[in-house]
């Protein structure tokens, strides 16, 4: 996956470049993926991934009870 910027006129100034290329960049996704593929991370059966995401869920809903009630 490549990212083409080109220039729009020979006036425009290398700051305006860069400027858009780092927003293609950004908007195409390709830094968190790059990111998440630089380490290693063991692969997790679903059956912790269930629990994980469960666990998950009812710490947000702890949370958000206790937000009700005033208490934080």
């Amino acid at each position: 996956m490549s990212i083409k910027v080109t220039r729009k006129d020979q006036n425009e100034a290398n700051e305006n470049i860069i400027r858009r290329f780092n927003r293609k960049v950004l908007q195409s996704g390709v830094m968190p993926l790059a990111k998440s593929q630089m380490r290693f991370s063991k692969p997790i059966s679903k059956r912790e991934r269930r629990k994980k995401a469960i666990l998950r869920e009812q710490h947000k809903a702890e949370k958000l009870e206790k937000i009700r009630l005033g208490l934080k």
